[in-house]
């Protein structure tokens, strides 16, 4: 039996109001809880209350999170969601069930070689810097098709989808938009973009999941666990 969490029925109550906004089934939009960072205290009142999706942002912390306690949380799915180094892709593949932040072919290799020693394929997504932004990981706009075709033809990756991160001083719906056009040429399905200050626009763009942290567990110095804050990365 779950137990009720404000927050968390909060933010689907407007998933699925923006998904029937757009004349879309609310059950295509996964929620990913972003827990990077946070206490245990503020993820167990989310587990209790029936959520099972989470992304985490580094290998690390999430096998320190997670290792020990997945087996004992049916149905439990795993999403890294920020970068990966290719000498952690062993630990990732492992213990993650998705990773949505392939973005370069060095990794896109280390996947495939370690995907074909383990014999465990983890759903795949590729990052698009979708604002070519220097200091952000993600492959160019402008070289995603090459880049899926490289990953799928030549490493025999099967490519589940695309992820985005919009600039934080642009407006978010002509990356969410330029990010499905890709995706449409390209015979993808998956495609991870929102998160908690525009997971709603998202949704009306196609938004198959959303990455929502702050909005559902409060800021990280915020004790509460349950107001929002504004923070730009989840």
């Amino acid at each position: 039996m779950t137990s009720p969490h404000p927050a968390l029925s909060a933010i689907r109550h407007k998933i699925e109001r923006a998904a029937r906004s757009a004349g879309r089934d609310p059950a295509d939009v996964t929620l990913t809880a972003v827990c990077k960072q946070q206490p245990w205290v503020r993820i167990q009142p989310v587990l209790d209350a029936g959520q099972r999706v989470f992304g985490e942002n580094r290998v690390q912390e999430a096998q320190a999170r997670w290792a020990e306690r997945r087996a004992g949380i049916p149905g439990l799915n795993l999403r890294l969601i920020g970068p990966l180094q290719s000498n952690k892709v062993r630990e990732a593949v492992a213990l993650f069930d998705a990773i949505e932040s392939l973005d370069r072919e060095s990794l896109a290799v280390a996947l495939a070689t370690e995907i074909a020693r383990s014999g465990r394929a983890p759903e795949l997504l590729i990052q698009v810097n979708t604002g070519d932004e220097p200091q952000k990981s993600g492959v160019s706009p402008r070289e995603a098709d090459a880049f899926i075709a490289r990953c799928r033809e030549g490493l025999g990756l099967t490519i589940a989808g695309l992820m985005c991160l919009p600039p934080a001083d642009e407006e978010p719906a002509m990356h969410f938009a330029l990010l499905g056009k890709i995706a449409r040429r390209n015979g993808l399905t998956e495609l991870s973009m929102g998160m908690s200050d525009d997971f709603e626009t998202a949704v009306r763009h196609g938004a198959t999941r959303v990455r929502v942290g702050s909005a559902l567990f409060g800021g990280r110095g915020d004790r509460t666990g349950l107001h929002p804050t504004n923070e730009a990365s989840t």
